[in-house]
């Protein structure tokens, strides 16, 4: 049997399968408990289950445990193709540019668009929309700067030859 877990050091707190230790972890204010629930989200099965925790997780006050919630909600994202409306939620109040982003990044890549709420579907498009321009906009810079470059040798010689 494996040994208990050490809240103190983090030791094997995400081999926690029992939901009702991770809960009391929460009620204790453990400050490993993101790991346990990011543990029980790769390891577990039921997405009713995990939904709970993961959006207490990514609502906690602690920055860290809060990361780590998101960290769990893009897992979820990834392994079990769908998420709870508690943690679309809180993705929403998050936002990009954050703590969020690559939960939501995971969710807009994993989970099927249909089942996506209207929001994250506008801010997909969005996303597409801006990666397109931003792409486009680093390959005509990669295309100009030789060009400049070429045309700055080519004038730059020209000085120097009508200079006396």
């Amino acid at each position: 049997m494996p040994n208990e877990p050490d809240w103190e050091t983090g030791d094997g707190v995400i081999d926690i399968r029992d939901p009702a230790q991770i809960d009391a972890a929460f009620d204790r204010g453990e400050r490993h408990v993101g790991t346990a629930v990011i543990g029980m989200v790769l390891h577990g099965d039921d997405v009713a289950v995990l939904a709970p925790r993961v959006e207490r997780a990514m609502l906690s006050p602690d920055p860290k445990v809060r990361q780590l919630g998101f960290v769990a909600a893009g897992d979820m994202a990834r392994l079990y193709f769908t998420l709870s409306p508690g943690i679309y939620a809180a993705l929403r109040a998050e936002g990009l540019g954050g703590v969020a982003e690559d939960a939501i990044r995971d969710t807009l890549t994993f989970i099927p668009r249909r089942q996506l709420p209207w929001w994250m579907r506008r801010l997909n498009l969005w996303l597409s929309v801006r990666d397109t321009v931003e792409g486009r906009l680093l390959r005509l810079r990669d295309f100009l700067e030789p060009a400049t470059d070429a045309v700055k040798a080519v004038c730059g010689k020209a000085r120097r030859k009508k200079t006396p």
